[in-house]
């Protein structure tokens, strides 16, 4: 989980700092019945170099298409970007019931296991991430818990050339929420034409970049990279001692939406399988059991 990515471009170094380039993936595409349309991104299609992400899905959802379902070993995170429209009913075996509204985030911390769902209201088109990050081993089995964070109340960068959401985290010198897990960046931003954005990552740091709609260039340690529309890469540290900034350039004559997701790697290994992210097969097959008897809670 934890090798250097093969998919590297390249090493880039700027005298001081050295990270990794990953080469440019597309999303695998991803359809679930006639209301789920997604591009998908894994672990495994960067050599674990997303880590701490396990998978992010950019979806569109406009009917219910899940049910009810367990999670365990992992944090479970919905970003609703702001075009979403109308309501996304949200509840989980924590006692959570309510709406998310568009440019939302909720982030669940399953932990040792909990029972979540999540389903647009009648007319509703819901558009954003729906992300798997991984726990260390010493977190897997913490009591469940959750944060929901309003659009209202995650702060905005904004200038002439851009406009970008502090979701979670940290950037330029304006602090978000931060997660109920270990600590996390998320930008969703709008970048105008011809036009760069700046984020620093910090000592230690993986990013994981993609390009929702439009053309950007990342600059990093001197090296250059280009996304498209759905396709996404990874920047990792190959220094633990050197923070790096990463410039996001609209190379294009319309505007740009990216998203950024930054943290230290969790850099141990793991087994998922669907919605569990365990530490081994056997606590995999624990989880199971405990979620076939009951034990990870129930939606009332």
């Amino acid at each position: 989980m934890n090798a250097k990515s093969p998919l590297a471009e390249n090493l880039a170094s700027d005298g001081a700092t050295t990270v990794a380039i990953s080469a440019p993936q597309v999303g695998g595409a991803l359809e679930i019945g006639a209301g789920f349309v997604a591009r998908t991104f894994r672990e495994r299609d960067f050599a674990g170099a997303m880590d701490p992400l396990v998978m992010v899905d950019h979806y569109r959802m406009t009917e219910p298409t899940f049910g009810a379902h367990p999670h365990a070993g992992l944090s479970a995170v919905s970003v609703l970007f702001e075009d979403s429209e109308g309501a996304f009913h949200n509840r989980d075996s924590l006692g959570n019931d309510f709406d998310l509204l568009p440019g939302d985030l909720y982030w669940l911390k399953a932990g040792s296991g909990a029972v979540h769902d999540e389903s647009p209201r009648t007319g509703a088109s819901i558009h954003g991430f729906q992300v798997f990050v991984n726990l260390p081993a010493r977190m897997k089995h913490d009591a469940p818990e959750s944060r929901h964070v309003r659009a209202q109340d995650i702060p905005v960068l904004e200038t002439d050339d851009y406009r970008v959401r502090v979701v979670l985290g940290n950037s330029n010198g304006i602090s978000g929420r931060g997660s109920p897990a270990l600590p996390m960046t998320i930008l969703d931003g709008r970048i105008g034409s011809r036009s760069a954005f700046t984020h620093d990552l910090q000592v230690g740091e993986n990013a994981w970049i993609y390009a929702i709609e439009g053309e950007i260039k990342l600059t990093v340690a001197g090296a250059e990279a280009r996304l498209q529309t759905g396709e996404s890469l990874t920047v990792e540290a190959a220094s633990a001692y050197a923070a790096h900034t990463i410039e996001l350039t609209n190379t294009a004559d319309s505007a740009a939406h990216f998203a950024v997701f930054t943290a230290t790697p969790v850099g141990e290994a793991f087994v998922h399988k669907g919605p569990f992210v365990m530490s081994s097969e056997a606590e995999i097959a624990q989880v199971e059991a405990d979620y076939a008897a009951g034990k990870l809670g129930r939606l009332e």
